[in-house]
């Protein structure tokens, strides 16, 4: 059996449209919902486009709580074991987390701990890597718990920082190798799960970007 899957996402959803076009037969898990807080969000038209099923759950100025137990109820209905955040700008709240816990994870275009945290996404996090002078960036999956990009590391791809690069030029570059880490973190992960095993972090590799 597959693990039933749901995909956390408020924007375009690319790093979505990956996970989609990895999933197969050959898979140990499958998306079944996708869980967003816009509903003008783009990620929205690949799901139909997909044929997954949508539910929109905008936090407004609701309690915590209230929006907790609708999203617990929409993962229920859908029958859900293990949440994917990809571009997913709002904390989930805590009972959500304590509900899936080491089931829920996500991906920061950044060598996490650096440049994580509250506020830290989309350009600001590369226009932060580039202020700092740093030598070289990248893309982590990690759990999530409650608080903003400090769950336990589980996968890490370096990409170079280059001469003249622009928040938008390195953001390309670190999507891009978000796309193929994410995917396979997944399968990391739920191959374990369906084996009875604890998932452990990946084994890092190198890439050809990051020789380059």
């Amino acid at each position: 059996m597959k693990l039933r899957t749901a995909v956390f996402a408020s924007g375009g959803g690319s790093n979505f449209q990956a996970l989609l076009d990895h999933q197969g037969p050959s898979r140990s898990w499958e998306i079944v919902l996708l869980v967003t807080d816009r509903p003008d969000a783009g990620a929205t038209l690949r799901a139909h486009a997909a044929g997954v099923a949508v539910a929109i759950v905008s936090p407004g100025s609701r309690e915590p709580a209230e929006i907790a137990r609708e999203m617990l109820d929409v993962l229920d209905r859908h029958g859900v074991e293990l949440v994917l955040l990809a571009g997913y700008l709002k904390l989930v709240p805590r009972a959500v987390v304590e509900r899936y816990r080491q089931r829920i994870l996500n991906i920061h275009p950044a060598l996490l701990p650096k440049f994580g945290g509250k506020g830290m996404y989309g350009l600001r996090v590369h226009q932060a890597v580039l202020e700092a002078g740093e030598a070289e960036s990248g893309a982590t999956v990690h759990w999530v718990d409650e608080e903003y990009d400090r769950g336990r590391v589980i996968a890490q791809r370096r990409v170079p920082v280059r001469e003249g690069d622009t928040p938008e030029t390195l953001a390309a570059r670190v999507l891009a190798v978000e796309h193929e880490l994410y995917p396979a973190a997944v399968d990391h992960v739920t191959e374990a799960i369906a084996a009875g095993e604890e998932p452990t972090p990946m084994t890092l590799h190198t890439t050809t970007e990051e020789m380059k």
